[in-house]
């Protein structure tokens, strides 16, 4: 069972939310926020797996509420605001995915469960045109981190798959894995993207034609 919370402002939307996915089998609305701040609160106290979590908010907005949130849930934006700023803000601060909120309910669903399972919900080729015009090389260090632990994070940032990974390098999938799955840990990225991010800020990749 997949837990979820919904954080809204509009009442009717996330009454919406909640019987759309209440009505889902593996799904289950453990509570619903009306602010950034509850939505914090209420992940600290529920423990959900998944935030549907609204951008403009009263209190705190859906960006810092996903910050502070952290590591207790993965983080999904819907919102009818579809900039690209946004878009980066929420990366960065931890969200999974990013969704606008006429979405079909279909696909809201579907969304929720690739959140759940670990996977970031942003077209590889969108993340990293985002991170490329918004990330500010130099504020962040790659202390800690391998040589070849490099090599596979320079090549996540090109948008590589790990299948394209281990041809590149000449690596094993197990082993592939284990370096991301150290890459995770020691720069503290909850996904994919994050490791983009990462790269970026970093100086590791720089822009195209930079």
């Amino acid at each position: 069972m997949i837990r979820v919370l919904i954080a809204d402002d509009q009442v009717l939307l996330r009454g919406s939310f909640r019987v759309l996915v209440d009505n889902e089998p593996d799904l289950d609305v453990v509570g619903e926020a009306g602010t950034g701040a509850r939505a914090v609160e209420l992940a600290a106290a529920t423990r959900p797996d998944v935030v549907l979590m609204d951008v403009r908010m009263p209190e705190m907005d859906g960006i810092e509420a996903t910050r502070r949130i952290g590591d207790a849930a993965k983080v999904l934006i819907v919102t009818m605001f579809d900039l690209d700023a946004y878009v980066y803000a929420a990366l960065r601060a931890g969200a999974s995915g990013f969704l606008l909120k006429d979405t079909p309910p279909a696909d809201l669903l579907a969304a929720i469960r690739v959140v759940a399972a670990g996977e970031a919900l942003l077209a590889p080729t969108v993340t990293r045109r985002l991170i490329e015009e918004f990330a500010r090389p130099s504020v962040r260090g790659l202390d800690g981190i391998t040589d070849r632990e490099r090599e596979v994070l320079k090549l996540i940032a090109r948008g590589l798959s790990n299948t394209e990974i281990t041809e590149r390098l000449h690596l094993s999938m197990a082993t592939v894995k284990t370096h991301i799955g150290r890459l995770l840990t020691k720069l503290a990225a909850r996904d994919r993207a994050q490791l983009v991010i990462a790269a970026y800020e970093s100086g590791l990749v720089v822009r195209s034609g930079a």
